[in-house]
């Protein structure tokens, strides 16, 4: 099933503003958007943690200088001079430990690019979403603007007229009132735009007041893929899930970490000694120190570690439960705002348009009441805020989809 999605071509602002594509819209901002330095920075701070957990500790060295004093018992005999020593000590890691530190800072950039990708996903939904909501607005605007003009014109050849007798009197009051009404809403229809265009423009780093016009679309709404389908692309790509898997991924890490930890590093050092007094004594040897692992065997982050595991992988579950209801419920919303549109033949809204202005003719030549004219004018406006509010909540589930699988769908 497919149906053309056609913006009529908003005379407003023309002399203002170029009409800019949404593509390009979406380009600019993904190039420009401040944000995108935050979630960059994020992975090249979690790149900085893989270096440092690959990192070997320095050694260290320990030096010293003192008085040698030998005493003789036998003779009594007392010398002096000076000793020296100097050590060196080596910290040595227990095997795997390095590795664990290291696959668990991976992981942590996995996830700073899972945030990058996400966040780049879901401005360009955004800005799509807004640009549609800014044309939407445009028509709405249009629409409105044309049958509000065309009552207040027609009420004051009326009203010029000086109409005898109450029927006449009153029909010029009612198409006032008409005109009255369709204003109110040409305003909230002209806050809509100012309000989608405002939200475009700090996207893209431009003035709030800065001209901003879409080109009018014409795209097709096309049948999604089967549920099952999308169900599979979404436990494949979804951002949520896939941070979910790399977070039990990280915690598993931790805790073969924290078991490895059970066992002290090793201490290798190295030593120089030497003093002189009556004689030249010189010690050179090499030193094992070794923690001995009786009361502390780390227990309490194993346990710790295992318990952020069990929470991982329990949030993971109820990701998954969410994101398969989240993805049926916007398959659902946008199947019925699709359908809804169907039921509208493609120049329905041009065939209103021509009925509006052939009834205001009509009027004007005494040749149509003034219920069938204000109901027709009326049905014109409606009849073009039920096709727009469709498009715009069927765009808006689309692009929930897209966030929701990870992948932008066929146009």
């Amino acid at each position: 099933m497919k149906l053309s999605v056609v913006f009529f071509v908003s005379t407003m602002a023309a002399a203002t503003a170029e009409p800019v594509s949404i593509d390009s819209l979406v380009a600019k901002a993904r190039a420009t958007h401040p944000e995108l330095r935050f979630y960059e920075a994020q992975v090249d701070a979690a790149k900085g943690g893989l270096t440092k957990a690959g990192e070997i500790k320095n050694p260290e060295l320990m030096t010293g200088v003192g008085n040698w004093r030998v005493r003789d018992l036998s003779t009594g005999g007392l010398s002096n001079g000076p000793t020296w020593a100097v050590q060196l000590t080596q910290q040595v890691e227990w095997a795997g430990r390095l590795s664990l530190r290291k696959a668990i800072a991976q992981k942590e950039i996995e996830l700073a690019q899972l945030g990058l990708e996400q966040f780049r996903l879901t401005l360009s939904g955004r800005v799509r979403l807004l640009a549609w909501r800014l044309l939407a607005a445009q028509e709405q605007y249009r629409v409105t603007h044309e049958v509000s003009k065309r009552f207040s014109e027609l009420a004051k050849v009326l009203l010029q007229r000086d109409p005898a007798g109450a029927a006449p009197r009153l029909e010029a009051r009612i198409i006032e009132a008409s005109a009255l009404t369709l204003g109110a809403e040409v305003t909230a229809a002209r806050n809509e735009m100012e309000s989608a265009r405002f939200e475009l423009n700090q996207i893209l780093g431009e003035r709030p007041e800065h001209a901003l016009q879409v080109k009018p679309q014409t795209g097709m709404l096309k049948a999604l893929p089967a549920l099952e389908q999308l169900l599979a692309e979404a436990r494949n790509r979804n951002f949520d899930l896939r941070a979910r898997m790399a977070e039990v991924q990280q915690q598993g890490f931790a805790v073969a970490l924290a078991k490895n930890e059970r066992w002290p590093s090793i201490s290798v050092s190295s030593y120089l000694q030497r003093q002189t007094n009556n004689t030249r004594e010189t010690q050179v040897g090499i030193g094992l120190s070794l923690p001995l692992p009786l009361w502390n065997r780390n227990e309490g982050a194993i346990e710790g570690a295992r318990a952020k595991q069990v929470q991982a992988e329990v949030m993971l579950t109820a990701e998954l439960r969410h994101l398969e209801r989240e993805v049926a419920a916007e398959a659902s919303h946008y199947r019925l705002h699709v359908e809804e549109l169907a039921k509208w033949p493609a120049d329905t809204l041009q065939d209103f348009s021509k009925a509006a202005a052939e009834a205001d003719e009509h009027y004007r030549l005494g040749a149509l009441p003034l219920s069938t004219y204000t109901e027709l004018q009326r049905q014109y406006v409606e009849s073009v805020k039920a096709v727009l509010a469709s498009q715009v909540a069927a765009v808006e589930a689309r692009m929930g989809l897209e966030q929701l699988t990870g992948v932008k769908l066929a146009d």
